[in-house]
């Protein structure tokens, strides 16, 4: 139980170091005051319990329920049904906030600010007085994770972009609009909506000098940065309430190119093969893949007239950004920044006939967690077993090739 305390105890510190402080990374960024203001406002941490509702609400306007909002914007609920951010608290995270209540409380209670962050998805409030029960709380909102109302309702106030020509029907006449009306903001179609929780502070947990999560600023350094490309114009086109990233091959297809070629189209026994993998980072915003989860591993080999791996023929090359699962240690950091690329290039003498060369190239999206649910487990884990040994399988299955070819040679 000691070695799972100690896990717990660093994952704890990734998450509760995970908030931008208001105005940090927001001064250089080319924000309006207005822009800035709203947004240091709308992500303080903790954000304030919403209240109650105004006077006239029906029970769906006050609802904080996805489902009630998906009453109204059904294809926006039905795309974050669909999200990494609905399975926010989904069995890995809550799994480990079993033993993280007991072990390291004040780390447990940070977990939500990203992964549930309204008021109403906490037991406990933190007041005066210390720690008190919280009457307001919804044990169901907060299995739901990142809701709707996380980024678009404070004191049951609606917050949005401005709308669309034509996105929007007219209320009837006479008739006062839903919930109020709305306020509309340019901010939310900014990068730095999305860096409250993507990106760590600089007094956070940090290795080798970088930030455990960096993503707001590998964008800032990134050539869609200059483009003035943000991150809702890859991962929610359209205003789509997806937020597709690592997990989707579609989305990770997109953002990079891969070629693979050799310097002879035959070979004759005895020559040698000569090929160049090339993986370029074409339309990622930030490092590919920009977190600790994730690797892709690369492998090259030969195969001979039956089909079957030739001994000492296989290269495999992982680009990620390996750390110890206590989080203490970089091994080694092998990414793609924006616009940049990775090169393969495998040589290998051809001894006999019928020889074929593979090349796969493959995405693993919770590589990390697969070994560290491993330990827990091993460590045990006490009443969240169930839970670890669930997300531990779907780690297990989220694997997904992006590349895989053949290629004759001899």
């Amino acid at each position: 139980m000691r070695a799972l305390g100690a896990i717990l105890l660093g994952l704890g510190l990734l998450i509760f170091t995970s908030a931008t402080a208001p105005g940090q990374s927001q001064r250089a960024s080319g924000l309006s005051p207005a822009e800035r203001e709203f947004l240091e406002r709308h992500w303080r941490r903790p954000i304030p319990p919403q209240g109650e509702a105004p006077e006239g609400f029906t029970p769906v306007e006050s609802s904080l329920a996805p489902a009630d909002c998906g009453s109204c914007h059904p294809v926006q609920y039905a795309d974050w049904q669909s999200s990494i951010h609905s399975k926010s608290m989904g069995p890995g995270v809550s799994g480990q906030l079993v033993e993280m209540i007991r072990s390291d409380p004040a780390g447990a209670r940070s977990c939500p600010a990203c992964h549930a962050p309204l008021a109403e998805q906490s037991p406990d409030l933190l007041g005066p007085g210390g720690l008190a029960q919280n009457p307001a709380f919804d044990a169901s909102l907060r299995r739901q994770g990142v809701v709707c109302a996380g980024c678009h309702v404070r004191g049951h106030q609606r917050f949005g972009p401005p709308p669309r020509a034509g996105s929007v029907a007219a209320a009837p006449a006479g008739a006062a609009p839903a919930h109020g009306g709305a306020t509309y903001t340019t901010a939310y179609l900014r990068s730095e909506f999305c860096s409250s929780c993507h990106q760590f502070r600089p007094n956070g947990l940090s290795l080798k000098g970088k930030p455990l999560e960096n993503t707001y600023e590998e964008w800032r350094g990134s050539p869609a940065a200059r483009q003035g490309l943000h991150c809702q114009d890859c991962h929610m086109p359209d205003r789509r309430h997806r937020w597709r990233g690592i997990h989707d091959p579609d989305m990770v297809k997109s953002g990079v190119r891969i070629r693979l070629a050799t310097d002879k189209a035959r070979y004759r026994p005895a020559e040698t093969l000569r090929a160049t993998l090339t993986i370029a980072s074409v339309k990622v915003g930030h490092y590919f893949p920009t977190y600790v989860t994730p690797r892709a591993v690369v492998r090259v080999e030969l195969l001979d007239a039956a089909g079957a791996v030739v001994p000492r023929s296989v290269e495999e090359r992982v680009i990620g950004r390996q750390v110890t699962l206590d989080l203490s240690r970089e091994i080694a950091d092998t990414r793609i920044p924006p616009g940049g690329r990775f090169t393969l290039r495998y040589a290998r003498p051809l001894d006999q006939p019928g020889l074929r060369l593979r090349v796969t190239v493959t995405v693993f999206p919770d590589h990390f967690y697969t070994g560290f649910f491993e330990a827990l487990l091993a460590a045990g884990a006490g009443q969240a077993e169930a839970e670890l040994r669930q997300a531990l399988e779907e780690t297990r299955r989220s694997a997904f090739p992006v590349f895989a070819r053949e290629v004759p040679l001899t």
